[in-house]
This record gives C-alpha cells, sequence and structure tokens, in this order.
C-alpha cells in the first residue's frame, strides 16, 4: 500500500509536469516548420529589448545587444514548482569583433511552492578581443533544506529540514594568456549563510559540533584558471572547457572559519554526426575543502546539474568527485532527447575513494528547442540513483 501511494504521488507529479511541458511546446508544434520559425521570432521579439537598435542600425560594426524577459517555471525536488522572471543581456563591448563571443548576463528571480525565493546571476563578459573575461556568480535567496547527515552512508530516517539565508558574491577577474581560449586570473568570493531556523530542535543538525551549523560567513581570495573552447556557451556540441579555482579563507578577511577550498569542473563535447546532430558531452567535477570549513562550504552530492536523481545534499563530506556522460540526439523538428549516466560520492578525503564506493546515477530526458539562434533549450530530465530517483523542468543544459 504504501509503495503504491509513493508510485501515485510521483505519477501525478510527473503528469502535471508533462502537462506544464507540452503546453510550453505546443503552440510551437502545432505549426508547420516554416511558420513555427516565424511564430518563434515573433515571440522571442514580443519579450526583447534592444538597447541599441538605432545605433546598430546606423553602424554594421555594432553588436546589436539584447535583452530577453520571459516567464520561468521550474521544477526539482529542491525546490517543487518554481515560479519567476528572468532576463538575459547579451550584448558585446564596443570595439568587438567576430572573434570575440558574445557576453552574457542572465538574472532570474523565482518564488517556489516550499517559500522560497531565488535570486541568481551567473555572468560571462569578454573584452574587446576577449583578452579580458570577467565571470561569476550572485546568488540571494531564503531557503530551507533537508538534512541527513555526515558521509555517504547517512540513512533517510536521518532526514530533518533548517531553513536559512544565503548571499553569494563571486566575481573572478581573469586574463587571457598565449594560448587563445586560456585565461588567469584571481577574484574574491562572499558567502554569508544566516537566519538559520531548525525544524526539529532534538534533530542532528541543532546539537552537532559542525562548523557553522548556525550560520556561517565565509571571505576569501580565489586564484582561478579557465580554458573555453565551447562552440556556444548555453548549448555546446564541441570544445573543451576547465574551471580551476583555489580559495583561502581567513578570519583576517573577515572569514568565520579557516580554511581552503579546491573546486574544478572539467567538460568535453564530441559532434558524432553532423546530420543527426548527435553529441556526446562528458563532465568531471571535483570539491575538496578540509575539515575547519563550515557547513555550507562542504561537497554536496546531488542536484538539477550534477548527479540528477538524487536530492542536493543527500550526501555531504569534505570531498567530492562525479563523473557524467550525456548523450544528446535530435529526434524530430525542435525536439530532442538525451541519455545520461553518471558515477560519483563523498568521503572525507580524496585518498578514501574507490570504485567500490561509487554511486551511480542514470536517466533519459526530453529536449525542446526554444530559440534556434541561441540553441537554447527547456528539459525534462528523469534521474535515477541508488533507492531515489527525480525529476527536472528546468531551462538550458545540465552541463
Amino acid at each position: 500500500m504504501y509503495q503504491f501511494m509513493i508510485f501515485s504521488t510521483v505519477s501525478r507529479y510527473i503528469s502535471r509536469t508533462l502537462v506544464l511541458f507540452m503546453l510550453v511546446i505546443c503552440p510551437f508544434v502545432s505549426y508547420g516548420q516554416d511558420e513555427g520559425i516565424e511564430h518563434e521570432a515573433k515571440i522571442v521579439e514580443f519579450f526583447t529589448v534592444r538597447p541599441n537598435k538605432k545605433a546598430a542600425q546606423a553602424d554594421s560594426t555594432i553588436y546589436p545587444s539584447k535583452i530577453i524577459i520571459a516567464p520561468i517555471i521550474s521544477f526539482s525536488p529542491e525546490t517543487s514548482l518554481a515560479f519567476g522572471a528572468g532576463a538575459k543581456f547579451l550584448f558585446k563591448m564596443k570595439g568587438s569583433g567576430d572573434e570575440t563571443r558574445t557576453s552574457n548576463m542572465p538574472i532570474s528571480a523565482q518564488y517556489t511552492l516550499e517559500n522560497q525565493f531565488i535570486l541568481y546571476s551567473g555572468f560571462e563578459i569578454f573584452s574587446p578581443g576577449e583578452k579580458w573575461m570577467l565571470e561569476g556568480n550572485l546568488r540571494f535567496q531564503s531557503f530551507p533544506r533537508l538534512y541527513f547527515g555526515i558521509g555517504d552512508q547517512t540513512p533517510d530516517s536521518n532526514e530533518e529540514r533548517f531553513d536559512y539565508n544565503q548571499t553569494l558574491i563571486e566575481p573572478i577577474l581573469l586574463r587571457q594568456t598565449p594560448l587563445r581560449y586560456l585565461f588567469a586570473g584571481a577574484g574574491i568570493r562572499y558567502n554569508r549563510i544566516s537566519g538559520v531556523e531548525f525544524k526539529n530542535r532534538e534533530g542532528l543538525l541543532v546539537n552537532s559540533e559542525i562548523p557553522g551549523s548556525r550560520g556561517s560567513e565565509s571571505v576569501g581570495a580565489e586564484l582561478a584558471i579557465v580554458y573555453d573552447s565551447r562552440s556556444s556557451l548555453l548549448n555546446a556540441s564541441s570544445g573543451w572547457y576547465f574551471e580551476f579555482t583555489y580559495g583561502v579563507y581567513d578570519e583576517s578577511f573577515g572569514s568565520s572559519q579557516n580554511f581552503n577550498l579546491t573546486r574544478w569542473d572539467l567538460r568535453h563535447y564530441w559532434t558524432l554526426s553532423e546530420k543527426r546532430k548527435d553529441v556526446l558531452a562528458f563532465q568531471f567535477i571535483g570539491h575538496i575543502t578540509d575539515d575547519k570549513a563550515p557547513l555550507s562550504e562542504l561537497a554536496y552530492f546531488g542536484s538539477p546539474e550534477m548527479m540528477r536523481g538524487y536530492y542536493e545534499g543527500r550526501y555531504i563530506d569534505r570531498s567530492m568527485l562525479a563523473l557524467q556522460v550525456e548523450y544528446r540526439r535530435k529526434l524530430k523538428g525542435r525536439v530532442g532527447g538525451v541519455l545520461f549516466v553518471g558515477l560519483g560520492n563523498v568521503q572525507p578525503e580524496i585518498q578514501d575513494f574507490s570504485a567500490g564506493n561509487l554511486d551511480y546515477s542514470i536517466g533519459f530526458g526530453l529536449r525542446f528547442l526554444l530559440d534556434k539562434r541561441e540553441n537554447l533549450n527547456m528539459r525534462f530530465d528523469w534521474g535515477f540513483g541508488e533507492g531515489t530517483n527525480n525529476y527536472y523542468l528546468n531551462i538550458a543544459e545540465a552541463f
């Protein structure tokens, strides 16, 4: 009976999400190919503001920048159904030519059925000729989270909820090296956790001695290396991406704890067939910190982008490694499909990882091409892990 109730609940959520997915894509599918393109162009233009339209018309060397404003609907196990609005500012600085990729400054604000508020921006800005690149993240959120304990063997029965507010500011300025796509630089990172409230006053977390369990401030200086030869920032079909950051956090900077944090994100994309638009995507992620790091800076396993199927933070520890492979294929018209598989886990130390303690993630998904020019997809993914499964509705690829 209990299993039937779970299946019924999951089926009901999936049905609602698929209905939502079809409501979004049907206005496009119902048209023929040419009519669909024209219909899409009208919809995109309706939500587009062109701040330098007259200047670009008068001078062909000026890139026609645009701000695309649109409603946002997404779903994940961490947020449930989320509603909001987003704006994506696409532009090139004065003097930039075809050799300079388009700068991307998105911002989104969402409110969820779990009473969460999320304001987020992850930006990449290129100077003319890509001599300089400014990238980073901004996040302001009020967020409830589930906690199961530290380690990769925590039982589901440990589940407890706590609420918190987060302010994250992370700008990184990088200079192009003699290699075309290689950048090196430095930045700062400020991550404040405040307003922590425990729903269970007798739970594991409220009685723990974990640094930062009642709030923290992480203030640090970062060194960074970025290599980015992707064909597209939003949905690459070829090229490499590698980002490595090493951060030092110290009380003399204003940090509540002294610790170091190392992170990397390595990706590669292959086009297997130009005709069928087959793409094979690979990602290898690492996150390593020490025993003085606060709770918010530990490695959180699972998310809508990494090891799909697991609730974000289902497993937590000081080190995490995760490998993902995704096969993407165009099916018909604007519709595509993906298959993905992942291996990973968390451990106290990097040397504790072995083939025997890795967890798996497998799944499949549907894609619908929302914007052909930007190659931007809506995605619906259903991921399965060891004893768990979750599904996700979002914009843009997982990686």
